[in-house]
């Protein structure tokens, strides 16, 4: 059975401040846990008032620390923003802390607008650098040499899984040539998924951390007892999707009757696009949408956005994908 995992946003809604969304991300892993799902992913975000998630590895670490065996990870860290000396360092301090179970997802866009990157004492050419930075942060995550001048302390040695993720042919193209595992976002750019697949694989070379292609696909998927009830569900995500659209980002919101109360032709032709791949359902629906996709794209693990506005739907929308997958037993 092909594992899933999650990515969670970390959403800060209408009626949860950070420190609720922060709590109920650490919360969502437990119960993901418990249910059979194999890791879960926080992304950084910098500068988006309704994600909580800009600190990602002190996020990690809250997460990490309120569960037991599920993995916890970036999906991702960009890269571009940060010293991969000072990523090394966090991240091997976590691998001290919750040994086995740390994962480090790396992209290179800057998952913020032009002036907060700005902000962050970075400039926008970093992501040319971003295969050596990889590099870089591989080096320092492996065992220190004896003439080693620079060391990551606690980081050496830890050798943290790195992958690299992406939303176009560029990531899948890098991840293949260092031999690394490829994880591909088609929970916001599904229209690159098959054809960065295809790159990742068949120009695939074996490295020290792996010896075959291990693609992961990302994708919406949101499950309630009914398909309405779940459709209705989804329409917290078509909002802030529209949002974006529209240069109004903000909090989560719940849940309406009718979407196209909501969005205008464009918002609508948009958000529809990117969205186009999610599978929105009962538990049935769900699993045929899963089966479908594992089908067509050979993934070897999907991660999944469950993004409901209401905590306890959230729980149980894991729960039902859970169950109709057929992992997990409560």
């Amino acid at each position: 059975m092909t594992p899933l995992s999650i990515l969670e946003l970390v959403r800060v809604t209408e009626e949860t401040d950070a420190r609720g969304a922060l709590d109920n991300a650490r919360d969502l892993a437990a119960h993901a846990e418990r249910w059979g799902y194999n890791r879960i992913w926080v992304a950084e975000h910098h500068n988006m008032h309704g994600i909580a998630s800009a600190a990602t590895s002190i996020v990690l670490a809250h997460i990490a620390a309120g569960t037991q065996t599920i993995r916890v990870g970036a999906g991702g860290i960009m890269l571009p923003n940060h010293a991969p000396y000072i990523i090394a360092e966090q991240f091997g301090t976590l691998a001290r802390l919750f040994p086995g179970r740390i994962d480090l997802g790396l992209g290179r866009a800057p998952g913020t607008d032009q002036m907060t990157l700005r902000a962050l004492r970075r400039s926008p050419g970093n992501a040319e650098n971003f295969p050596q930075d990889v590099l870089e942060l591989q080096a320092f995550l492996a065992p220190a040499g004896p003439d080693q001048r620079i060391v990551a302390v606690p980081a050496a040695g830890t050798e943290v899984p790195l992958w690299i993720l992406g939303s176009s042919n560029f990531g899948a193209m890098l991840a293949a040539e260092l031999g690394l595992p490829y994880a591909f976002a088609s929970h916001f750019a599904p229209d690159l998924l098959l054809p960065a697949l295809e790159i990742y694989k068949s120009r695939f070379k074996p490295s020290e951390q792996l010896d075959r292609p291990y693609a992961m696909v990302g994708v919406n998927v949101i499950a309630a007892e009914t398909d309405a009830e779940a459709t209705r569900l989804a329409t917290t995500q078509q909002m802030s999707f529209a949002d974006i659209f529209k240069g109004a980002r903000g909090l989560s919101k719940p849940p309406i009757d009718d979407i196209e109360t909501y969005w205008g032709p464009m918002e609508r032709a948009q958000a529809k696009q990117m969205l186009a791949r999610s599978i929105v359902g009962s538990p049935a629906t769900v699993r045929a949408g899963l089966d479908a996709l594992v089908k067509e794209t050979g993934a070897d693990e999907l991660i999944l956005v469950s993004d409901v506005y209401d905590h306890s739907a959230r729980l149980r929308s894991v729960e039902l994908i859970a169950e109709s997958w057929g992992i997990g037993a409560g």
